[in-house]
């Protein structure tokens, strides 16, 4: 068997591995370029007395790849392992579970729940009255409303077979919803510098607001490595809620023509197992690993700095995978209808956050 046609196998499954290896090299080499060129600024700055703007590598990892996408192009051989960005996010955040004992992730996951929840009836509310104005259908307005509201493209996803949503209306919602996120991952951290926020607040209002979980967490990364943290614990909350969420949307629209949802406890526990994102449960085991003291802080730091290699190939991936012609071909009003829920769920979670985290000392 030839080097070029080596793969390896497993319980009878034969995985081409090295179709994946130009991809994941691509990912490596921008997200390095992106640490180079945050530090490269900044000391120039510093050795010219210059004050420039010090963009976090996050940012410029994003930046570097949707330029490469959108001049020259991925080529076909590094797609599978650019591809691979969101397994990087996954593994990401079930690392950074070592920086947190169950305590703190229950205060911060009880204190988000219920600001969760507002924003959840808010932003459904909002989308489906703006969908309805703008003259959406009711399963793409439900679509926004579903990825704006829980955890973005994969709640879409979820969502678009359970509501029998066609091809076409996911795409609109995917894109809105990817385009939104973009402009979030630029906007968020110059409000939240210019409102004084601190750490906390921000990775607060980052967790509540921002839809996809790449580019919340990619957020809160931007402003501050404590603002990612709790950013991504608040975010694991809302993403817990994809299987209810979905179940409800389903329900209704079973009513009007949909996809019937199968009746009785057992067919709807294992509908909301299967939409579960299952990473969370492997952020929380080992949150609760680094509770139980099975971490050394030498542990912990070594697991932190794999938790930012991760991070760093995906936050690369976000880029090389933000196609901006297939923005622009998506049409405008679904945009809109997302952007309007989006301001409004943000002004609602950061009047929350900046009125409630004061009081609870967070």
């Amino acid at each position: 068997m030839s080097t070029a046609n080596a793969t390896a196998t497993r319980g009878g499954l034969t995985v081409p591995v090295l179709r994946y290896v130009p991809g994941l090299l691509l990912l490596a080499a921008v997200g390095v370029v992106g640490t180079f060129a945050q530090n490269g600024l900044r000391s120039l700055g510093k050795a010219t007395g210059t004050a420039l703007p010090d963009l976090e590598y996050v940012l410029w990892a994003i930046i570097l790849g949707l330029v490469i996408r959108n001049t020259i192009g991925v080529a076909a051989v590094f797609r599978p392992g650019v591809a691979t960005y969101e397994f990087w996010l996954k593994i990401g955040i079930v690392l950074l579970g070592a920086r947190f004992v169950l305590g703190d992730l229950a205060k911060l996951g009880g204190f988000s729940l219920g600001i969760i929840l507002v924003d959840m009836a808010v932003a459904t509310a909002v989308i489906l009255f703006v969908g309805k104005v703008f003259g959406l259908g009711g399963k793409l307005s439900s679509l926004l409303a579903i990825g704006t509201s829980i955890c973005g493209v994969s709640a879409i996803i979820a969502g678009k077979g359970s509501i029998d949503a066609d091809d076409e209306d996911s795409g609109y919602a995917i894109a809105a919803i990817l385009a939104l996120g973009a402009v979030a991952l630029f906007t968020f951290p110059l409000i939240g510098h210019a409102l004084n926020l601190s750490d906390t607040q921000f990775g607060l209002w980052a967790g509540l607001a921002v839809d996809n979980t790449a580019e919340t967490t990619a957020t809160g990364a931007a402003y501050s490595a404590h603002a990612q943290d709790v950013a991504v614990a608040v975010k694991s909350t809302r993403n817990a809620l994809i299987g209810l969420v979905v179940l409800g949307y389903a329900a209704y629209w079973s009513t009007r023509g949909g996809v019937a949802v199968a009746s009785g406890l057992k067919a709807r526990a294992g509908f909301v197992w299967r939409t579960f994102p299952k990473f969370v449960l492997g952020f929380v085991a080992v949150s609760a690993l680094a509770t139980a003291h099975v971490f050394s802080k030498a542990d912990v730091t070594s697991l932190g700095n794999l938790s930012k290699w991760a991070f760093l190939l995906c936050f690369a991936g976000v880029g090389l995978n933000f196609d901006l012609r297939q923005m622009a071909r998506s049409g405008v009003r679904p945009l809109i209808v997302a952007a309007l829920g989006l301001v409004v769920v943000a002004a609602c979670s950061l009047g929350l956050v900046l009125l409630t985290s004061g009081w609870l000392k967070l």
